[in-house]
């Protein structure tokens, strides 16, 4: 794992040259099932967190408390060999809280920077949407550059770096809404949802006698890890499938029900997701229907609905699946 140095700074890993998408998908493949021995049932949500980290983009996660979002987090930064950290986002958290501070020492006569939490590999911001708009936003300039300003210095942050936010979509007292900037700063926003009864079964059972977290390994590094990112943006995307992309991107900024649509960072977004699931398929090229199968979980929150359109509770996820109807496949495609 890697430690930030007394000063703050984080080394950064130059990616081994030569890795493929076939050792792309065996690195994918081995982290999967590592978190599968924690997680039951969630195959989608683990598929959706390995395709943000290897797009090199961060998750949402909008659910009720006790789906395991926590653990999900924790076995996601074991498996991968990465350093975790967890911010529980309060009202009276501060920027500093999260980035860190430097703090006077009086023996050597000169300021020393304590890192917060936010120099991790794998960051979990607990009820992200209970910060203030002021600490919240301390994030972005984490999540957009992968970097941190502190007393007019600026910092790196460690590689790979993924954050994992999550917020209570029913709670909203003492809550503050995430405005669209740091909406469009997720790559991915996704939904774990209830177990099935077998997949609850089978919970109830495997933590009965033990902690299968405390146990978990790690299968790979954060050095192979960026490595896996350097070969996903080797994944190819023809002109028909960009096509059929950005017909989706722009059919947000048309449909009637939608006063703002996704934007051109909306776009990248889903042309690297939709590169980094192919290259967890052990595909070297993007198919339609990689683009179809993310074009919900990458754009839908980043859509501004009309005011009508939310009263009559047609959120952007059930927009966004018309638009995908609505436009037309491509049937033939090449490599």
């Amino acid at each position: 794992m890697t430690q930030p140095s007394a000063n703050g700074n984080v080394p950064s890993y130059v990616p081994k040259p030569g890795m493929d998408v076939h050792g792309l998908k065996t690195i994918a493949d081995a982290i999967r099932a590592n978190v599968e021995q924690v997680i039951v049932g969630q195959r989608e949500t683990v598929d959706l967190l390995l395709v943000a980290i290897l797009a090199e983009g961060h998750a949402l996660i909008e659910d009720v408390p006790g789906m395991g979002k926590t653990v999900l987090a924790r076995a996601l930064a074991r498996s991968t060999g990465g350093d975790f950290r967890r911010i529980q986002c309060t009202p009276d958290l501060t920027p500093n809280d999260i980035t860190g501070i430097s703090v006077y020492n009086q023996q050597t006569g000169a300021f020393e920077f304590h890192p917060g939490p936010i120099m991790a590999q794998v960051v979990l911001a607990d009820e992200i949407n209970r910060a203030t708009p002021k600490t919240q936003s301390a994030l972005l300039e984490a999540m957009a550059e992968r970097q941190v300003t502190v007393d007019r210095e600026t910092l790196p942050l460690p590689r790979p770096f993924l954050v994992i936010a999550t917020q209570n979509p029913i709670e909203l007292e003492g809550t503050f809404t995430l405005p669209e900037a740091q909406l469009d700063r997720f790559l991915v926003r996704l939904h774990m949802g209830y177990p099935t009864l077998e997949e609850e079964r089978a919970i109830l059972r495997r933590f009965r006698d033990a902690a299968p977290l405390e146990t978990l390994a790690p299968v790979a590094s954060p050095e192979r890890l960026v490595s896996a990112m350097a070969a996903v943006r080797q994944v190819q995307i023809n002109p028909i499938v960009e096509g059929y992309l950005l017909e989706i991107v722009r059919a947000t900024r048309e449909h009637p029900a939608v006063e703002l649509g996704a934007s051109p960072r909306g776009a990248l977004a889903l042309a690297r997701a939709s590169q980094a699931s192919a290259a967890l398929a052990g595909r070297a090229f993007v198919l339609p229907d990689d683009v179809k199968r993310l074009a919900r979980p990458v754009l839908a929150h980043r859509l501004i609905t009309s005011m009508e359109t939310r009263v009559h509770g047609q959120a952007g996820d059930l927009v966004l699946d018309e638009v995908v109807k609505n436009v037309r496949v491509p049937v033939e495609t090449t490599r």
